[in-house]
């Protein structure tokens, strides 16, 4: 790590010190992505959870912001305000992490890598994001080789409810929403509106001669609903459209080749994604039916040096699931669904892939103490067949101050529409391609005493199999990696107003066959969190988040480590009045996360906040 980060930690040390929202006890966090709905001290698996309340406190716009502050996850994004961005658990591709939304895949149909873009995906409406570190293919089917990404959307509160809020700052941003909600006996709703512009800053770096701003302007909609029918049985559904302008640079030519610069080139990208669940309750509640219903539409089209390119993916699943609670101590849930997909170019389908998946997990408590979980998961896909994957997880509680756990799994990813149907040279699109599996493990411990709680683990992944865009100009399964490292988490309270938080990790993500580091994937990377919030009207953080040097391969320049420091702040005008704002990038550090494309320097954003409550 470079003086930059310990001479921002210093400063960050130094001052009056504000909380990130502090986590609530293990015991009470009931993580929702593991299909059965578990505390998160008794989930065996590494999972970071991030709160509706630590995105406020923050001040977070873009979720991807959010994502990137849990340990071992790394982000890097083709220039701010509405530039692509990918996520990373752990090394792993961004096409291996699955991405979920009240339980729909989120994954792109139509891109190369079947990954999410998370570029325009808005804060707002989001009421918790649990990050499921490692293999999750048992629980969730294709694409969960490096872990799952599980967004839950806000529920509606008792009563009649509403929530207003205007901002602005820095680049000519402009920020505003609206939602209201309601809840009484015989059902619920939500809705909400929000939307953003900005002029931005040039996406190709300042620092290399550019000057032109490339702007955004982003809307988000929401809602959701509920009836309950009785109290055994419930009708629910949700829905979310995003829609994001961004102004984009590509490459230009000149004496010296080819550069990323100035370009008048721009992406629109509209994405709708719902759906609609039934829920019910036999056996006096002992056994408990959901099935659902999702579909999700993403349309992209680029404007770049005048050529229109147009692409439509469609992603739709069928799911039921059926949870079993035979004791206190044991626990099975067990369900199929079958995900279809199609993408198509400028009108012309590419192709379409249907996969069907049966899955079955078991949980038990042989003591108090003890939590054992496994799962076995059968998906058979249209174009290559049958994939088994298996998945034990185990937590043990030793005392009130010591608890371990861990957990091994396996992935699998399927071959995308894009890598099936697609060949550049004179060989046609390679037919025999497989699957790209992982193989990981991971082993934890946990250690509380008086206020403090410091948590440690190891992990370890091997993924075979994976697909590359070969000297042929087409995709095969000519690579492996393995990724192993340590994560460490720890967070205290110093005084009744005053706590401190801290993530670092440390990855090793190599080709196994070279032994080359993999792109864009810092070994070292953390952050600092220091808090004050004393329960009267002020309350604010100050953020150190640190991000060590990758290497961009053959894509471009290798990047140098960088240091940003975030403030953030509240105060209540009235009791449900506040007023808010964030200083991003304090220290103005100059620095990339994709080769070539810059990101903003000293910002500040100013904004109001209204509740209102029938």
């Amino acid at each position: 790590m470079d003086f930059k980060f310990w001479r921002a930690t210093g400063l960050a040390s130094a001052m009056v010190l504000f909380p990130v929202s502090v986590l609530a006890e293990e015991d009470t966090i009931i993580v929702e992505g593991l299909r059965l709905p578990t505390p998160r001290a008794e989930a065996g698996s590494s999972i970071s959870i991030i709160t509706a309340a630590d995105i406020e406190a923050r001040g977070y716009s873009f979720l991807l912001d959010a994502v990137a502050f849990a340990s071992g996850v790394t982000i890097n994004q083709n220039g701010a305000f509405g530039g692509a961005a990918s996520v990373r658990i752990r090394g792993a591709a961004s096409g291996q992490t699955l991405v979920l939304l009240d339980g729909v895949p989120l994954g792109d149909p139509t891109g190369i890598d079947g990954g999410y873009d998370f570029s325009i995906f808005d804060t707002v409406d989001v009421e918790r994001v649990e990050v499921l570190k490692g293999p999750q293919s048992t629980l969730w089917g294709a694409d969960a080789i490096g872990g799952v990404i599980n967004i839950i959307s806000k529920t509606p509160e008792e009563g009649l409810a509403g929530r207003l809020f205007v901002e602005g700052g820095s680049f000519g941003t402009a920020r505003a929403g609206i939602s209201l909600s309601g809840i009484d006996k015989r059902g619920d709703f939500r809705v909400g509106i929000s939307g953003i512009t900005t002029d931005g800053i040039s996406k190709a770096d300042e620092e290399d001669g550019n000057s032109e701003e490339d702007g955004y302007d982003g809307l988000t909609v929401s809602g959701r609903a509920g009836w309950n029918y009785s109290d055994d049985l419930r009708i629910e559904g949700a829905l979310r459209y995003m829609k994001g302008d961004v102004d984009i640079d590509g490459f230009t030519f000149s004496t010296s080749g080819f550069a990323l610069g100035d370009t008048a080139d721009t992406s629109k990208s509209e994405q709708f994604t719902g759906n609609l669940s039934l829920r019910a309750d036999t056996l006096d509640g002992a056994l408990s039916h959901i099935l659902m219903a999702g579909y999700t539409d993403i349309e992209r089209i680029g404007n770049f040096g005048g050529f229109e390119q147009n692409d439509t993916g469609e992603r739709s699943i069928l799911r039921y699931q059926g949870t079993l609670n035979l004791n206190q101590r044991n626990r099975v849930a067990f369900g199929a669904e079958r995900e279809e997909s199609k993408s198509e170019s400028n009108g012309l389908a590419l192709g379409k892939t249907d996969i069907t998946g049966l899955f079955a997990l078991y949980e038990v408590k042989p003591v108090q103490a003890l939590t054992l979980s496994a799962g076995l998961r059968n998906d058979d896909h249209s174009e290559f067949g049958s994939e088994t994957t298996a998945r034990v997880a185990a937590a043990l509680r030793i005392n009130d101050r010591i608890a371990l756990r861990g957990s091994w799994g396996e992935g699998f990813k399927a071959p995308t529409i894009f890598q099936l149907t697609q060949s550049f040279g004179p060989l046609p699109p390679n037919s025999a391609l497989r699957p790209e599996t992982s193989e990981a493990f991971d082993l934890g411990v946990d250690y509380r005493v008086g206020a403090a709680s410091v948590s440690l683990t190891y992990f370890n992944r091997d993924t075979a199999n994976e697909i590359i865009f070969d000297p042929d100009f087409r995709y095969s399964n000519l690579d492996a990696t393995k990724a192993e490292g340590v994560e460490v988490s720890f967070e205290t309270t110093l005084t009744e107003a005053i706590s401190v938080s801290a993530d670092y990790a440390f990855i090793d993500a190599k080709d196994k066959v070279t032994g080359a580091r993999q792109i864009r994937i810092p070994q070292h990377s953390g952050d600092i969190a220091l808090s004050y919030d004393r329960g009267d009207a002020f309350s604010g953080s100050i953020i150190v988040r640190y991000n060590g040097a990758e290497t961009e391969g053959a894509f471009g320049l290798d990047l140098a480590s960088w240091t940003r420091v975030d403030l953030a702040a509240s105060y209540a005008l009235a009791e449900r009045l506040a007023f808010y704002g964030r200083v991003e990038n304090l220290l103005d550090e100059d620095y990339q996360q994709v080769s070539g494309f810059g990101t903003p320097g000293l910002s500040a954003y100013l904004g109001l906040r209204l509740e209102l409550h029938g």
